[in-house]
């Protein structure tokens, strides 16, 4: 984007605070499958199976709600969250970008659900083809190396992006569905209605309203401090956004990919659990030695992800940080602020 057009750098950022409310719905019902999906003990498959169905279908009509929301009030999001000079540049982007809340939806409610049925190639398909169609479409149209006589720009960009997106989450609902319903074999725990319904959907409230409350509020939280970033100027805004674009693309996807790794085996340990407990008991006591099994994973997780990223962000933090800043952005001073940034508040 810095070669494209370096002023327009943190228009591109719309995408990640977009992203941001959208991640709200996404940590609501999404994290209610690990327990609920994931309880291949005390649930037959036929019921997991149509209480996913109910979480991929509610959960798009609330994505396909926030996009037409975004779309509709385009130029109030870009009051907040975009510098002054750019603002009026930035609406087709800003739309553009929000049916990101209709695929991040899909691809998380997909991708949360199939993982606590123990089937984790359907989200790979979906990382594989965002990866290939991503990487096609950059070198085909906005790369320095582009076909054609067609002018990158950063509308382009954007129109790459929700192409990526909605292709990948479509193929992962097609493949979801096919590898757990069209598939003509299937056993006897297998058969029975698997259809979304309400009831499903109210099965899934109660644990996933606690978690949907918690990332409302820090997300709230998040954005006021970004409206606050992009009232400083241009360059803070632009660095904010490079400061988030590393952090998030070294440190949070590898320690996100262990957290859906753990969420999956505890899932099926707290399965496990409630079935040695008795379904029908409603306050279940824990002693510690079955909470150390079930929190094992986590644990698990957090030494490794600690081993790796601790290095990495001392790394940055003394070293790195400003060249690569320097790269994604094109300016001097957004590289200074940024690795400023990730000297004091990365920790």
């Amino acid at each position: 984007m810095a070669d494209i057009d370096t002023k327009l750098v943190a228009t591109t950022d719309s995408y990640t605070y977009i992203g941001v409310v959208s991640e709200v719905i996404n940590e609501g019902l999404p994290r209610a499958a690990w327990v609920i999906i994931g309880d291949k003990s005390a649930r037959a498959f036929h019921s997991r199976l149509g209480l996913a169905h109910t979480l991929i279908l509610f959960q798009a009509l609330f994505g396909l709600l926030l996009s037409i929301i975004f779309v509709s009030s385009a130029s109030t999001f870009a009051q907040g969250f975009v510098p002054a000079g750019t603002r009026s540049a930035s609406l087709s982007y800003i739309r553009l970008s929000s049916f990101q809340c209709l695929s991040s939806a899909i691809e998380t409610a997909v991708a949360s659900a199939t993982r606590s049925l123990d089937k984790p190639d359907v989200p790979l398909i979906i990382s594989s083809i965002k990866f290939a169609v991503n990487i096609l479409l950059d070198l085909l149209v906005i790369s320095r190396f582009h076909v054609g006589t067609l002018r990158p720009s950063v509308n382009r960009q954007a129109s790459i992006r929700l192409a990526c997106d909605m292709s990948s989450a479509f193929a992962g609902v097609i493949y979801f569905l096919y590898v757990t319903t069209m598939r003509p074999q299937r056993s006897a725990e297998q058969k029975g209605a698997t259809i979304p319904s309400l009831r499903g959907l109210k099965i899934l409230l109660r644990p996933g309203s606690t978690t949907f409350l918690e990332s409302a509020i820090r997300n709230a939280l998040y954005l006021w401090l970004v409206h606050g970033i992009v009232s400083m100027g241009s360059d803070y805004a632009t660095a904010w956004g490079v400061f988030n674009t590393i952090r998030w693309g070294l440190v949070m996807v590898p320690v996100q990919a262990l957290e859906a790794t753990s969420l999956a085996f505890i899932g099926h340990a707290w399965g496990r659990w409630r079935r040695e407990m008795g379904v029908e008991s409603r306050t279940p006591k824990m002693s510690r030695r079955h909470l150390t099994a079930v929190v094992k994973p986590a644990l698990t997780s957090l030494t490794i992800a600690l081993i790796v990223e601790v290095p990495l962000c001392i790394f940055l933090a003394i070293f790195g940080c400003r060249p690569f800043a320097l790269y994604l952005s094109g300016s001097a001073t957004v590289a200074a602020i940024t690795a400023h940034m990730w000297q004091t508040i990365d920790w």
